[in-house]
């Protein structure tokens, strides 16, 4: 699983909830057709349609934005203006080609509008903005991002939208609401765990394979504790749940967010954390050899690999000191879980023995045949692109140090990534 993923977590699924939308393959009817505006495309086939659909503004159009875009308009229920920033020339000239096993081979698709901005997309008022870009508030906070939705001129002429967030990590939502509360508005922000495996194979190709898998509940500030959803948090849940479902995805509706966005955050702290420290998938923790295999022809200058016997393998010592030091990894996890108030529920909360359950789910992924699943911040680390640091271990040193909970393993693990995040930082020119 490479590129955009965030299958990474996948084997923590929680479970349905009893008021999520279960619709599949509506037929797909027309869209209205659309005015240009500034540099945004729009394909020549655009007809009309009715009822009126949910306007949708997509902001990251990589593998998961894709996607998602093709869900959102396979549900004839949205219409749907893709803003892709970087691979614009792309898309706009040859459309997106998607390999899916899924949705099958699609060549030359295209959403209602490409725009090259936000900008260009602000010229009408959205019912969801769906941000899929990887959190990197190093290089851009959201409210920049969507700076122009979010500008008091916008702010008079349109009404806010509902911001959904696809993306890892915690507090992902905290500056966009209050940038939107700035404004005297009342914040209505989505949060998603996502599961999928999918990735670009070049500015306008995109793998995905079998599943593409979403929760949604609604995002509450500073508020881990609320788990019923009000009957206006409900009805808008279940709108934007049936968009996707009506457009092929699975959907679970949840009424508390964060605990499930913080589960799912486990694997990244504790896997993909080492993966990108020794630039090793899990499956070198896992997928030990008793023996270890003789070099053929070692390098002249270094004489010494000659002499290591076969018999020679560190697999006992991992299984000695490395899967403890997880396991005591997200027990840290697991105490801060407590210290915001996650009870040990295995419905709906963050049961004890979570942190066994999810080693041996992630040593069956990584120990099945023709496994390559690579975590997406080794992934990232591999193709020189920023990582994902903040969000998921720096978030956690901060929300600990509020509460008083020790984490001494997350903050060590913080710190060394800081020192590989400065090095892309830097190499990448920003």
């Amino acid at each position: 699983m490479l590129g955009d993923t965030y299958a990474d977590e996948m084997k923590f699924v929680p479970r349905r909830h009893p008021r999520a939308l279960s619709r599949r393959n509506h037929a797909l009817p027309p869209v209205f057709v659309l005015v240009a505006a500034f540099t945004c495309k729009i394909p020549n086939d655009s007809r009309a349609m009715s009822p009126p659909p949910k306007d949708v503004l997509l902001v990251g159009y990589g593998a998961v934005g894709a996607i998602y875009s093709l869900i959102l308009k396979n549900s004839g229920r949205a219409r749907v203006t893709a803003v892709a920033r970087s691979n614009y020339a792309a898309v706009s000239a040859h459309g997106m080609e998607f390999r899916s096993k899924k949705y099958g081979d699609i060549v030359g698709w295209r959403p209602d509008r490409v725009c090259a901005s936000v900008a260009d997309a602000s010229d009408r008022a959205y019912d969801y903005v769906v941000v899929t870009t990887k959190a990197i508030p190093e290089l851009a906070r959201t409210p920049a991002l969507l700076a122009p939705l979010l500008a008091p001129a916008y702010a008079r002429a349109h009404a806010q939208p509902t911001y959904v967030l696809f993306q890892n990590g915690l507090n992902v939502e905290r500056d966009l609401h209050a940038a939107v509360a700035a404004l005297g508005r009342a914040p209505r922000i989505i949060s998603t765990a996502v599961y999928i495996s999918t990735a670009m194979l070049g500015a306008n190709v995109v793998r995905h394979e079998t599943f593409d898998r979403v929760s949604l509940g609604v995002y509450r500030l500073d508020d881990y504790t609320t788990a019923t959803n009000s009957e206006g948090e409900q009805a808008l849940l279940d709108d934007f749940a049936g968009l996707l479902e009506d457009g092929g995805s699975t959907v679970t509706v949840v009424p508390e967010i964060q605990r499930v966005k913080y589960a799912k955050n486990f694997w990244n702290v504790a896997f993909s954390s080492i993966g990108a420290l020794t630039r090793h998938s899990p499956a070198a923790i896992f997928s030990l050899p008793t023996t270890a295999a003789a070099p053929t022809s070692p390098p002249s200058d270094t004489p010494a690999l000659a002499r290591i016997p076969p018999s020679v393998s560190q697999a006992p010592l991992i299984t000695q000191h490395t899967l403890p030091a997880i396991r005591a990894l997200m027990h840290e996890l697991l105490a801060l879980g407590r210290a915001l108030g996650f009870p040990d529920d295995a419905d709906g909360g963050l049961p004890a023995g979570f942190p066994d359950a999810l080693i041996e789910s992630t040593r069956e992924l990584h120990l099945a045949p023709g496994a390559a699943h690579r975590p997406s911040m080794l992934v990232d680390l591999d193709n020189g692109r920023p990582i994902e640091v903040e969000v998921i271990l720096g978030e956690v040193v901060r929300m600990a140090r509020a509460r008083g909970v020790d984490v001494p393993r997350v903050e060590m693990l913080y710190a060394m990534l800081l020192v590989v995040q400065n090095q892309l930082l830097q190499s990448s020119g920003n």
